[in-house]
């Protein structure tokens, strides 16, 4: 008995993308958060502050998904002999320190604004720093456990 293509059924598209936001969400929501912490601590609006640096970083995220997947092949392409996990981790590190950078700024852009240069920078430099371990945890996990099981998934 021969299994026909027509009777495997794909992964819904809508299913995909429900698991590729859930997972930006956590990621995006508790590195604003720390960030957000960083530069306003925890005053009265910090619930206000966080929610719109974390809908700012939402808009940062498709980006961040985009610019995987380039890392993804530049990363195969710079270590040709290195195995999947080498790789992954790499690609992990690269990516948490970018996407980390964009998102403090756009939390510090949000929280502290831009009338003070020093200020700003100061406010960046510690949300981002503050955030990197957290970051680079969160990269480093799913790097290496959950974006191989996703880009199968997203195959399907």
């Amino acid at each position: 008995m021969s299994v026909h293509t027509d009777s495997i059924s794909k992964t819904p598209l809508i299913y995909k993308a429900l698991v590729v936001v859930s997972i930006m969400s956590v990621m995006g929501g508790s590195l604003t958060g720390v960030m957000t912490y960083m530069n306003v601590g925890y005053a009265n609006t910090f619930y206000s502050d966080w929610l719109s640096s974390f809908l700012a970083a939402l808009i940062l995220m498709p980006v961040g998904f985009l610019l995987m997947g380039l890392i993804t092949k530049l990363v195969a392409l710079w270590l040709p002999n290195a195995n999947a996990h080498a790789r992954n981790l790499v690609t992990g590190g690269m990516m948490a320190c970018i996407m980390e950078s964009m998102m403090a700024f756009s939390t510090t852009a949000n929280t502290l604004g831009f009338s003070n240069f020093a200020d700003f920078l100061t406010g960046w430099s510690f949300s981002f720093l503050a955030a990197l371990p957290l970051g680079l945890t969160l990269m480093m996990v799913i790097s290496l456990t959950v974006k191989p099981k996703i880009e199968l998934y997203l195959k399907s």
